[in-house]
């Protein structure tokens, strides 16, 4: 009896060795949490716990936005945020780099469960904090359609001003963007010290600049013939000035202080057209900033991680070879 029992146990544990063996980036998905945020506060100094950080004490800038409660699907989509916040996912061991994460979803949503969750799951395994950004929606009531790059900005202060507390290398730190969430990196950091909000406190004397940018199938430009997204419509509406789509085309906005960046997009990328990614990277090789452009022949877009086994699976494996490259994950 004690025979067959270790011999049930050993091949139970073989078939476990074969399942982690067989590990790839879609190990990183979004499982909604049972707990409440309370709760979640309560657990935050759990090792591979996480915390959630209010951006603003109070009325945020441009308030007081949408009343009642946050709506979540099933699959991690937000909207009608009222508070925004940054969620931490603590490392074990961490390495001193932090990133902010930003899910897209066009400004009229955040998709956290297939972008910024799955992704902060897997620096969080690399020793990177990860911070995912929860930020407000221009369309959602607020006085100003510019409340994301507000929200953008103080994240990336606020984050530096807990460097301490987290253990971060506050030269160490980067922004990583998902589609619209990539267009809200890229403005963040080609103008990170653009006046956008009154000062609240001290950690809106520190530079929003970040250290590094990756962005993913990002929105870039409002630009014809590229301005075909949903980003547009709600951050200037369906007719704007020209002036207004080239303030927020980021391409325009390069310069020789914005920091190295990483791209990666698909080439038949039918919501963000790869126009976007390659109009970023030629600004950016015009002022000489360490850059780098992926191009996949298919994928799509919105694929997060990548599904196990395509091309675009590859990204953080390419993203963390740069940024070794570039001597910014040591």
């Amino acid at each position: 009896m004690i025979s067959f029992r270790l011999k049930y146990f050993m091949i139970l544990l073989a078939g476990m060795t074969i399942l982690v063996s067989q590990s790839s980036y879609a190990q990183f998905s979004y499982r909604p949490g049972r707990q409440g945020r309370q709760e979640r506060r309560e657990d935050a100094d759990a090792s591979n716990g996480s915390d959630e950080i209010p951006l603003w004490r109070g009325v945020p800038p441009d308030g007081p936005g949408p009343r009642g409660r946050e709506r979540v699907s099933d699959k991690g989509s937000y909207t009608h945020i009222s508070q925004a916040r940054l969620i931490v996912h603590r490392p074990k061991h961490p390495n001193g780099m932090a990133v902010l994460i930003i899910s897209g979803g066009g400004y009229a949503h955040i998709e956290i469960g297939k972008e910024s969750n799955p992704a902060a799951v897997w620096l969080q395994s690399q020793g990177i904090t990860a911070f995912e950004l929860i930020y407000r929606l221009p369309g959602e009531g607020w006085g100003s359609t510019d409340v994301p790059f507000q929200d953008g900005q103080r994240a990336m202060r606020l984050i530096r001003s807990m460097s301490e507390r987290f253990g971060i290398d506050s030269h160490k730190v980067g922004i990583m963007g998902f589609s619209a969430g990539g267009h809200l990196a890229a403005m963040t950091e080609t103008e990170p010290d653009k006046d956008l909000y009154p000062s609240t406190d001290r950690a809106d004397r520190i530079s929003a600049r970040p250290d590094f940018v990756a962005l993913l199938y990002p929105v870039i430009t409002m630009l014809p013939p590229y301005n075909t997204t949903h980003s547009e419509k709600e951050l200037i509406g369906k007719n704007p000035t020209r002036s207004e789509q080239k303030a927020y085309s980021a391409q325009l906005l390069v310069n020789e202080q914005t920091p190295p960046t990483f791209l990666a997009q698909a080439a038949d990328d039918p919501i963000s057209n790869i126009e976007n990614s390659r109009s970023m990277y030629s600004a950016l090789q015009k002022f000489n900033i360490p850059s780098e452009l992926h191009v996949f022949p298919a994928g799509g877009h919105g694929w997060g991680m990548g599904a196990p086994g395509s091309p675009e699976s590859t990204w953080p494996e390419l993203f963390k070879t740069w940024a070794k490259k570039n001597r910014i994950w040591q």
